[in-house]
């Protein structure tokens, strides 16, 4: 009996072409121009006065100082907002899902005598629009200016991820529906017990669609709230930044001295960062459901 010979075929040296080298170079370029004005406003948030001052600041932090975040933090209105924030965008976003739901799950049964007619309904409201003055005296005469509601209920439902939602539930197998109700299931139970489980990876990405739009939103608050205790946290930054515009155009003038403008920067970057930091945190616990929603239907079974 002869010794078993093994051939090990050597790999060859993955060669890569001309075009993925330029493809990996411009998602290179496209990273940068993303997270490089995020490291510079993360420096300027960690930087003094007097490096912000002398315009040393780049991407890395420059005699390092947490002030602006210590002012931050020190602010109660700040932290109240950031608490009422996150309040005001968990609502909306339960709010709108199950109104999303419980419009899109009907719109793909063929019984629903005018299906049609609803459909069009939902689309003629992205392209045609009342405009923000009708909207602005429907909040009124409503009485819900100056309330959390008039943050929550004008933009309840997105007609595009209700579009999205039920191009899913179409998708599902009917024979699904059918043997469901031949075990005496109704439609509520159906939508629960069958078609829900089968759409977290869709539910999972209109719901980071809604809670993103909600936590960066403030053009309603600024038309809708007066109080400060009510203003959502991107109100009060877009506040911040245009206070330090203010700064900055009085500095250009001679009317205000350096050392405010860049005590403004400061606090200013790291308000964005205090911002910013609670969507980064919960966006990788939903990332997995969100590459699958966006690519259901790019393979049929």
């Amino acid at each position: 009996m002869t010794a078993a010979t093994h051939v090990v075929k050597e790999k060859k040296p993955k060669i890569w072409s001309p075009g993925q080298v330029a493809l990996c170079f411009f998602i290179f370029l496209v990273v940068l121009t993303c997270v490089l004005p995020f490291l510079n406003v993360i420096a300027i948030s960690l930087s003094s006065k007097s490096a912000i001052l002398r315009g040393d600041v780049s991407f890395w932090p420059v005699e390092f100082s947490t002030k602006a975040y210590q002012a931050i933090f020190s602010d109660k209105a700040l932290i109240n907002s950031l608490w009422y924030t996150i309040k005001l965008t968990v609502i909306y976003t339960v709010l709108a899902m199950v109104m999303t739901i419980l419009m899109a799950y009907p719109l793909t049964k063929k019984r629903l005598h005018g299906r049609n007619f609803f459909s069009f309904l939902a689309l003629f409201t992205m392209y045609f629009s009342g405009g923000t003055i009708p909207i602005y005296l429907n909040v009124k005469e409503f009485g819900m200016l100056d309330t959390m509601w008039s943050l929550i209920i004008p933009g309840l439902l997105s007609t595009y991820n209700m579009i999205i939602m039920k191009s899913f539930f179409a998708s599902l197998p009917s024979e699904l529906e059918e043997a469901a109700t031949i075990d005496g299931a109704n439609d509520f139970q159906i939508l629960l017990q069958v078609y829900l489980p089968l759409s977290l990876a869709s539910i999972a990405t209109l719901t980071l669609f809604y809670a993103v739009g909600k936590w960066n939103s403030f053009a309603d608050a600024k038309y809708y709230i007066t109080s400060r205790a009510l203003q959502p946290l991107q109100l009060k930054l877009y506040n911040i930044i245009k206070g330090a515009t203010a700064v900055d155009v009085a500095a250009i003038e001679g009317g205000s001295n350096s050392n405010a403008q860049s005590i403004s920067e400061s606090i200013e970057s790291a308000t964005i960062i205090f911002a910013t930091l609670p969507i980064l945190v919960v966006y990788p616990f939903v990332q997995r459901y969100f590459v699958s929603g966006v690519t259901i239907g790019a393979v049929k079974g």
